[in-house]
């Protein structure tokens, strides 16, 4: 347990929850991924993920909604932790096929969680996911200084 999974005895202040954010997403291994088709109707679901300091990978099918969804329309919302130590990641998402992902990125992919997609199956895509806003709140308190990053750019600089 971290010290982010526990409650605080107030809000944590906005370059702690900068460095907690950034270890839930060295460290965990699923996220919950929101997107949403051309009418709107919206799909929710759990992938694996990989963070490379800078952009979070994920790998789908590219026939499911998931799939479909971010390619048609490059957005996606990623929601890492439980309802008390959120991360959100509001981002634009560029697919590449199994060609054209970077070897490193695959193998570190591959490192981080034991599963390969590149060994799943032709119909696996990669989507690069670049963060264009980063929320981090626990509680109530915490919700007024929730932004982290806003238009691709950190507002809090790290250690």
């Amino acid at each position: 347990m971290t010290a982010a999974d526990t409650p605080t005895d107030g809000p944590r202040s906005i370059e702690q929850r900068r460095r907690e954010a950034l270890d839930r997403l060295a460290r965990d291994i699923d996220v919950w991924v929101a997107t949403a088709d051309a009418t709107g109707e919206p799909t929710l679901v759990p992938l694996t993920f990989w963070w490379d300091g800078e952009t979070v990978w994920l790998a789908t099918r590219d026939t499911n909604p998931t799939g479909r969804n971010l390619r048609a329309s490059g957005r996606a919302r990623l929601c890492f932790g439980h309802t008390r130590d959120v991360v959100l990641i509001h981002g634009t998402a560029r697919m590449l096929t199994r060609d054209e992902l970077p070897t490193s990125v695959g193998d570190a992919f591959t490192a981080k969680d034991g599963w390969d997609p590149r060994e799943s199956g032709p119909s696996y895509v990669w989507f690069q996911v670049t963060p264009k806003i980063i929320q981090a709140w626990g509680t109530v308190p915490e919700m007024t200084d929730r932004d982290l990053m806003r238009d691709g750019k950190w507002l809090v600089q790290g250690d």
